[in-house]
């Protein structure tokens, strides 16, 4: 589906959230407490405000969200945006080795985080992604939530991109 962003400005709150939504991996609360914004004059307005509520959220909303999305090349079932991204990216076709090692990578950052790790998959490869880990790993946990949620806004920006027209 995609919309002209004149026609996501007229929305009602609920309806709103079910188009918008989705952008937040399994979080429309991010899409119901911006919706009040309206009119948005441009998607990157949009975006800017759906990420200032992430920011002004505090760091509970924030941990949550961060929970909210899967491991890569874990075994919890996708979203159909989330299948998308990590196909795009190779996930899909790895070798026995490289799944025992995103495996142990995912464990790893979990542990020492509390939440998965998050990358935008459709901006990076696998090879990239597998750099990434060790690198973030030694990251304090106040840069790692900064980083994380980063990338969460280019996840999200990538996905209100594929839903306006």
């Amino acid at each position: 589906m995609s919309l002209p962003l004149s026609e996501i400005n007229a929305l009602s709150r609920e309806e709103f959230v079910a188009v918008v939504g989705p952008v937040f991996e399994h979080s429309p609360w991010i899409a119901a407490l911006t919706w009040k914004e309206r009119p948005f004059a441009s998607i990157e307005e949009l975006h800017a405000q759906l990420c200032r509520t992430v920011r002004d959220s505090g760091q509970d909303p924030q941990l949550a969200l961060l929970r909210a999305h899967p491991d890569l090349v874990g075994r919890a079932t996708l979203t159909a945006e989330s299948t998308r991204e990590q196909t795009a990216a190779g996930l899909m076709n790895l070798t026995a080795e490289e799944v025992v090692l995103f495996q142990k990578y995912n464990t790893e950052y979990k542990d020492r985080f509390g939440f998965p790790f998050v990358i935008c998959a459709r901006l990076n490869k696998k090879a990239t992604m597998l750099e990434a880990f060790p690198k973030r790993l030694d990251n304090d946990d106040a840069t790692e939530l900064a980083t994380a949620l980063t990338e969460i806004e280019k996840i999200a920006e990538l996905r209100l991109r594929d839903l306006l027209a």
